[in-house]
């Protein structure tokens, strides 16, 4: 459950058993238990409870203006600000931004310093907002493009190794048994098994069931930003489980069908995308329903 969540309703004393459970479970449930004690000490009412601060202004528009009544508000607002201040100071020391995309969806998120990161189909991130000025970094699985404020350094952690940049633009595949880092401007350098690789404008750097390999690049952008799936001499079950991410589908096709493609399929039409594939390899498609397709040779 959310911690602030617990919090607000067990100030409220409004938490069920479950609740409860949960609420004490928390790493900081006996600090916060701590903090009501010094407010009901501060306030000199043993059984003072911690009002919100809605309730708090009912309260004073109706009490009368008596210098005890007074008294007794004056103690009511600091206890609570003691108490509000604290708990706001703790929840917020360290928020964590996250995003995840599912199945044929990208998202596009601007960073705290203006940075703009695409985040790729079925990918993942997330960084320390509270920190951020001082350590710009985020924690990413899947891909995603990133074009960086020109400043200070700026570091993407991956399963694999780190990128660090300092004003670029450059994409970060991380998933299954690939990494792959392509620098498109500036200068990008990866850190991998303590070895530093260093990418200049126009080359990539790809990991691929442990072995690596630097290489030159020739376009601007990667292509997923255009709508489009690229493959080169890539196998037959590769274009198809790309193919399957891309349209949310099930592909059902003959397992003997080893063959290499090298083409591309745009994204946002599937009767295109499908005739791109299964043109150039002599093979027939049927669409069955929105979710399923069936590709057959050509011959048969």
């Amino acid at each position: 459950m959310n911690e602030e969540y617990l919090v607000k309703k067990w100030l409220n004393d409004d938490l069920s058993l479950l609740e409860a459970e949960s609420f004490n479970a928390l790493e900081n449930a006996t600090f916060y238990k701590e903090i009501i004690d010094s407010a009901q000490q501060f306030s000199g009412y043993l059984n003072a409870k911690v009002e919100s601060f809605d309730m708090l202004d009912k309260k004073l528009a109706s009490q009368k203006n008596t210098s005890n009544n007074w008294l007794k508000v004056a103690f009511s607002i600091a206890a609570t600000l003691v108490v509000g201040f604290a708990l706001f100071t703790l929840l917020n020391k360290d928020q964590i931004s996250s995003f995840k995309t599912n199945l044929a969806q990208n998202q596009t998120i601007t960073l705290p310093d203006n940075s703009i990161v695409n985040l790729n189909q079925l990918s993942g991130l997330e960084y320390s907002n509270s920190n951020w000025d001082k350590n710009r970094s985020l924690d990413l699985f899947g891909e995603a493009f990133f074009d960086v404020e020109k400043g200070k350094r700026f570091d993407v952690n991956t399963k694999f190794g780190k990128v660090s940049v300092l004003g670029t633009e450059f994409n970060v595949l991380s998933r299954d048994s690939i990494f792959k880092v392509s620098c498109y401007e500036g200068l990008v350098q990866v850190t991998y098994n303590n070895d530093i690789i260093r990418l200049p404008a126009g080359t990539e750097f790809v990991l691929s069931s442990g072995h690596s390999i630097k290489s030159n690049i020739v376009v601007a952008e990667p292509y997923w930003l255009k709508n489009m799936s690229v493959f080169e001499n890539a196998s037959f079950e590769e274009v198809i489980d790309e193919l399957e991410k891309q349209y949310n589908i099930k592909v059902q096709y003959s397992s003997d069908l080893s063959i290499q493609f090298i083409g591309a399929f745009e994204h946002d039409n599937l009767e295109n995308a499908l005739k791109s594939i299964t043109n150039p390899l002599n093979l027939t498609y049927e669409i069955q329903n929105t979710n399923e397709v069936i590709i057959r040779n050509g011959q048969n």
